[in-house]
């Protein structure tokens, strides 16, 4: 068996960076494949150009169920209140500064 196992195309490099950051926090290594191809946009086809996320085998099926999760709850877009950054509903952290979005939501309650 491969050390590492796909467990998540992305749509692109932010939003692999975001899951990555997800899984990192719940203690899973990630790996990051097909980054460095984006450098390539427009000589290769954009579907060509595929972020993948590797976990190892013993955290796939932990990694299955954030990225259910990921996938299944749609929240509106947020604005940190730390650094004011704009973050998609499903980021759980700030994409700039790392602030947790229920820290923030339950500040604004």
């Amino acid at each position: 068996m491969s050390e590492w196992v796909r467990v998540y195309q992305a749509a692109n490099s932010l939003e692999a960076h975001a899951i990555k950051g997800a899984l990192e926090v719940s203690g899973i290594k990630v790996q990051l494949k097909g980054e460095a191809l984006a450098g390539a946009l427009g000589e290769l086809p954009a579907n060509a150009i595929e972020v993948t996320l590797h976990v190892r085998p013993k955290d796939i099926t932990q990694s299955q169920l954030i990225l259910t999760r990921y996938q299944q709850e749609p929240r509106p877009d947020w604005y940190c209140s730390h650094c004011g950054e704009h973050n998609a509903g499903s980021f759980e952290l700030c994409w700039q500064c790392g602030q947790d979005a229920k820290v923030l939501q339950s500040e604004e309650s």
